[in-house]
């Protein structure tokens, strides 16, 4: 379940920081960083770094013992000065410049990421000599937010790939996948592990091939507004699918959370703009529109995946909840969070009111950054 925690709520009331405004709890990255590492104590933690690249979650992170998972030479630098050295990082994104490529390999990177021949080119060009891993594309059934149809190759191609790496004079390392972002079906890690460790054995036997390990990528979910499994059982699910496929020798085990890592840490607190019945019509859901949109961090209600949950001044007294439009301040008509799905918020709601939008610790921050409409990026604070 998803909670303010007391410092948040302390900070709040002492500082009453202007909206919109996100703030994190960093004991709460700590607990999620030990809950995974308990539930999966031999797989090795990569953060995402692009669900909360700030420096203090990536000190956190990097004090608990984590590795990191980059995408760009911009998340590299934020690490580098973080004082992370260039050996804990891996770049995980199979699309990649060669100026990108160049930079990492530049600054002391030797994994990285691909799923088609023409990266593979460029890794062997720009990084002679680095450790690959090859992303393979498997099904999302289950993800609020899937990634499977941008991504990722066939286990086929994957064997041909992993094989000409070799020839390249590459170290052919690991395979990888993603089973979708909020991934709530537990058997989704299981049937993906299944098709790894497929090609895992026909690369060993046939071509002489010992990948290092299998990266299961993230995917564990944040609460929002409906239960989901705990961590434990998404371990439980990938130790007993591990020692099914490898009964004798396993590869290593890593992990690259970062939703599930840092969202239940943090709350945005935004202000009521407006709260209207347009047309005046008493029948038909109220619009309430807020400080925040979804050209100000909230880009996960696209298609309104991501549902939020909301808590207001009235929670407590309250008799009467009524569905809601919710839509942020900007002048473009799809700035709307929250239509099809309208939200059940207390009918004294008003101009002026704050509401708390919970478990927004991740991407929010990282979506804010364009200043649409003249509208600046929100406060961040790091508790």
């Amino acid at each position: 379940m998803c909670l303010m925690t007391p410092k948040i709520a302390r900070f709040l009331a002492d500082q009453q920081p202007a909206t919109p405004c996100l703030v994190v709890d960093l004991s709460i990255v700590a607990e999620q960083y030990q809950a995974l590492h308990k539930a999966l104590p031999t797989g090795r933690i990569h953060y995402a770094v692009k669900a909360n690249p700030a420096s203090a979650i990536l000190t956190c992170l990097h004090q608990l013992g984590s590795y990191f998972d980059i995408a760009s030479p911009g998340e590299i630098d934020l690490c580098l000065q973080a004082g992370i050295p260039a050996a804990k990082l891996s770049f995980g994104h199979t699309v990649k410049t060669a100026r990108s490529i160049a930079y990492a390999h530049q600054k002391g990177l030797t994994l990285f990421a691909f799923d088609c021949l023409e990266e593979l080119e460029k890794l062997a060009q720009h990084a002679p000599g680095c450790s690959v891993f090859c992303r393979l594309g498997v099904l999302n059934t289950g993800a609020e937010w899937p990634l499977s149809r941008k991504f990722g190759t066939t286990v086929e191609h994957a064997f041909t790939l992993l094989t000409k790496a070799h020839a390249l004079g590459l170290k052919p390392a690991g395979l990888s996948f993603h089973v979708g972002s909020q991934q709530t079906h537990i058997e989704a890690y299981a049937e993906a592990i299944a098709q790894a460790a497929e090609l895992y054995h026909r690369l060993d036997k046939e071509q002489n091939i010992t990948l290092d390990f299998i990266n299961m990528g993230g995917g564990f979910p944040t609460y929002y507004r409906t239960p989901i499994p705990a961590i434990d059982q998404f371990g439980q699910a990938i130790t007993t699918a591990m020692q099914t496929h490898f009964p004798r020798h396993a590869p290593q085990i890593l992990l690259e959370p970062g939703r599930y890592m840092v969202g239940s840490a943090g709350i945005v607190q935004t202000e009521v703009v407006l709260a209207s019945h347009r047309g005046n019509r008493e029948d038909e859901p109220r619009w309430v529109y807020l400080d925040i949109g979804r050209f100000g961090g909230l880009a996960e209600t696209e298609g309104e995946a991501i549902r939020y949950a909301f808590q207001t001044p009235y929670d407590k007294t309250s008799t009467h909840y009524s569905p809601c439009i919710l839509a942020g301040p900007s002048c473009d008509s799809m700035d709307v969070l929250y239509e099809k799905n309208p939200v059940p918020l207390p009918d004294e709601l008003k101009t002026g009111d704050k509401l708390i939008i919970l478990s927004t610790g991740a991407y929010v921050s990282t979506y804010c950054s364009t200043g649409f409409n003249g509208f600046p990026p929100l406060k961040e604070y790091y508790l």
